[in-house]
């Protein structure tokens, strides 16, 4: 909301007890992230600010509500400090409705897999219906899109043009997501987007796994104030000592915080003061079985951090790394009223939630009704595909028939790939996958309607006896990702999703044995959270079905477009190398 002078007088007659509070919360215990104090106070709200803590005696008027905080602990509305949402597969609001009862207030995003199916058209109406959610964002503007090296293909291109216009928006606090490689590899639209935010005076948010030594002193000379990947407590340890804030990652798929927690348990207290968290990709069931950032901090404090040290980590430590608490973070006056209410700190059960002076949440559930905005035709999912055959999906040999030594690209964690040579039968001059090896065919396809792209390459690590699965939900650029022991099922998927106009599919022997509509963008639902689940554990199931044992078969499948991951990826320009940042031919050699 734009700030003005009469509004200003407004807030200062509030502060200065000259006008009523709307509501005042009585008898709780304040938990104090500025000074690391727990004490008894009350607090006068004020619309949706805080106006005063502690006596609030004078605020009271005759039609001020009061709110008895039973003696429960008073805590600041938690802050994700780098998330897409839009890996969840909910919309804005669906998502709102998992985490918010969790004590997610706030997250910073780039709500960047909504512009690259949507472009800036989309982007407008994401951020409107942000505006009517108890969920605040706080977004930064994605450094460009794609992220990909080489470059894939998505529905609108982000420049250092688009910065000039973008960074002028009161929705922007910083540019998003700046990975290293386009830093150090002196791309100009990256360095474009830099260069005005320096100039606007907005923070760069980095994107640097296993960034050491020199190659990370370039990228802090390039402007970057904090990062949120790091692969081992080591690389955190070097990145705070080089001054950066740092953000400690656990997601559904990631769990990094044991490990990266050491930094403050095992190495330096004092760095705790510059440690948040973020959950970057998570999944509608994670939040309803464990929570999501109350499930963090208790992760934290199980790990060896206390209490007040792990609710500031996640709070106003994040608050301060993005330049965001003057805002939020902290309970104290002129802050957006944000409150938590806990039962203990110890066990971080949050009981109700206040969100923007309004109590939003109760046991864990809304307690309200909030409805998703109509769609409109911008984000309405539609694939822009040809519908395949299975001959898009066989790999074709320079041989007729023999043998051929292929790179698979084997996946070792949902953020590794390594590289595992195999030998692969050809038979009419078509590859072969081969269940026995682990090795199935994986394909991009381009869904945009632009250029028609279509990569083909080999995985390993999926375990897949048969069957396809396929998701048109597929971060960098959300191109239809679809992965298979046989080439006719792989078609089948890719089809069923086009004509369903995007989401998630499992498909045997020509049948489709589980979908999950995307129907938002091709990437995300309006369904409630809990329908969402109880799809995703279909989906799971379907897939351990066809023989997958990974956590989450779908999730490692739809991030293998995303080539800031080690060491190999795909996308619709084809099979990329990593280290080289550039396309291979996955076939290394033609057998005698």
């Amino acid at each position: 909301m734009e700030m003005t002078v009469e509004r200003l007088k407004e807030r200062v007659k509030a502060g200065r007890g000259l006008v009523p509070a709307h509501k005042v919360i009585k008898g709780g215990q304040l938990v104090n992230v500025m000074s690391a104090e727990i004490y008894p106070a009350d607090i006068a709200i004020y619309n949706e600010m805080i106006a005063a803590v502690g006596d609030v005696s004078a605020y009271i008027g005759k039609d001020t509500e009061i709110i008895d905080a039973k003696g429960r602990f008073l805590v600041p509305g938690m802050i994700d400090g780098h998330i897409h949402s839009e890996c969840s597969k909910l919309s804005i609001t669906s998502y709102a409705k998992a985490v918010v009862p969790r004590g997610t207030t706030s997250m910073v995003s780039g709500l960047d897999e909504y512009i690259s199916v949507s472009g800036l058209e989309g982007l407008r109406e994401v951020l409107e219906e942000v505006k009517k959610s108890p969920l605040k964002v706080f977004w930064g503007a994605p450094f460009k899109t794609p992220y990909t090296i080489p470059e894939s293909t998505v529905s609108y291109n982000f420049t250092k043009d688009t910065h000039k216009e973008v960074q002028k928006w009161e929705e922007c606090y910083g540019v998003w997501e700046t990975v290293r490689e386009f830093v150090q590899e002196e791309d100009e639209d990256t360095l474009g987007a830099i260069a005005t935010a320096y100039n606007n005076r907005l923070p760069i948010f980095g994107c640097a796994p296993m960034a050491r030594g020199n190659d990370l002193n370039g990228y802090l000379c390039g402007g970057v104030r904090l990062d949120h990947e790091s692969y081992d407590h080591e690389e955190v340890v070097e990145k705070m000592r080089k001054g950066m804030h740092m953000l400690i990652r656990e997601s559904s798929v990631t769990h990094f915080l044991a490990e990266n927690i050491k930094a403050v348990t095992e190495v330096n207290p004092y760095f705790a003061r510059r440690v948040s968290f973020c959950t970057d990709d998570v999944t509608a069931t994670d939040v309803l079985n464990k929570g999501h950032l109350d499930n963090v901090v208790r992760l934290a404090m199980k790990a060896g951090v206390a209490p007040m040290t792990a609710i500031q980590m996640a709070t106003i430590n994040s608050a301060e790394a993005y330049r965001i608490d003057h805002l939020v973070g902290s309970i104290c006056p002129g802050r957006i009223a944000d409150i938590l209410f806990v039962d203990s700190l110890e066990d971080f059960n949050i009981e109700e939630v206040m969100t923007n002076g309004k109590m939003v949440a109760k046991n864990h559930k809304l307690c309200y009704a909030l409805k998703a905005p109509e769609r409109s035709p911008i984000l309405k999912g539609k694939l822009k595909c040809k519908l395949t055959t299975k001959e898009d999906f066989e790999y074709k040999a320079p041989i007729e028939s023999g043998k051929v030594k292929v790179l698979s690209m084997d996946v070792k964690g949902p953020f590794v790939r390594k590289r595992r040579d195999v030998v692969l039968e050809v038979k009419e001059g078509v590859v072969q996958p081969d269940t026995v090896q682990d090795v199935l065919m994986v394909s991009v396809l381009e869904r945009f309607g632009k250029n028609g792209n279509k990569a083909l390459a080999f995985a390993s690590g999926w375990k897949l006896k048969k069957g396809a699965m396929a998701s048109s939900a597929a971060p960098d650029d959300n191109n239809l990702v679809v992965m298979g022991a046989n080439a006719e099922d792989m078609s089948i998927a890719a089809n069923y999703l086009i004509e369903q106009g995007g989401g998630q599919v499992v498909v045997c022997d020509g049948e489709i044995k589980e979908f999950l509509p995307l129907p938002v963008g091709g990437i995300v639902t309006d369904l409630e959270p809990e329908e969402v689940a109880a799809r995703e554990k279909l989906i799971d199931k379907a897939a351990r079905d066809l023989g997958s044992d990974l956590p989450d078969p779908m999730m490692y499948m739809f991030f293998l477009p995303i080539t800031a991951i080690p060491d190999y990826a795909i996308t619709d320009a084809g099979p990329v190398d990593y280290v080289n940042l550039k396309c291979f031919d996955p076939i290394l050699e033609v057998l005698k």
